[in-house]
């Protein structure tokens, strides 16, 4: 859901709103289902799993798999001006410049977000998002 509530620059009405998943896919088709149906504006969302840096800015979102935990700073280079929203569930994703980390808070799956390294990104998130995040990096 959070493509709802992140805004893009404008981007061509053809552009495929992707979801890409790089390295190990934790999801498997639990997320090709979740998925069906989803838009982003008025765009389908799709899912992709990707295995190296060059395919990452032809992504949307950008789920940094744990097992790429050795490489964080170097995708994250990578994607910084693409206008490329990236989640993750590795700790210390957004302290290292990840925009949206899953954390685990009392048993459920909450997010920390990073407004500098969106703001950096050319994206921003609503106010909806930043009211439910636990830890807000500015």
């Amino acid at each position: 859901n959070f493509g709802r509530f992140v805004e893009w620059p404008a981007v061509s009405s053809t552009d495929e709103p992707t979801m890409c998943i790089l390295g190990h896919d934790p999801f498997g088709s639990v997320l090709d289902a979740t998925l069906s149906g989803e838009t982003v504006g008025n765009l389908k969302l799709v899912a992709k799993r990707i295995a190296t840096l060059r395919d990452v800015t032809s992504c949307r979102i950008l789920f940094v798999s744990s097992s790429e935990a050795g490489r964080t700073r170097e995708i994250l280079a990578r994607v910084e001006k693409s206008h490329v929203l990236t989640v993750s569930d590795m700790p210390g994703f957004t302290a290292n410049g990840g925009m949206i980390q899953f954390v685990l808070k009392d048993n459920k799956v909450r997010f920390e977000v990073n407004l500098a390294a969106a703001e950096k990104a050319g994206l921003s998130f609503s106010s909806q998002l930043l009211k439910v995040a636990t830890d807000i990096r500015k």
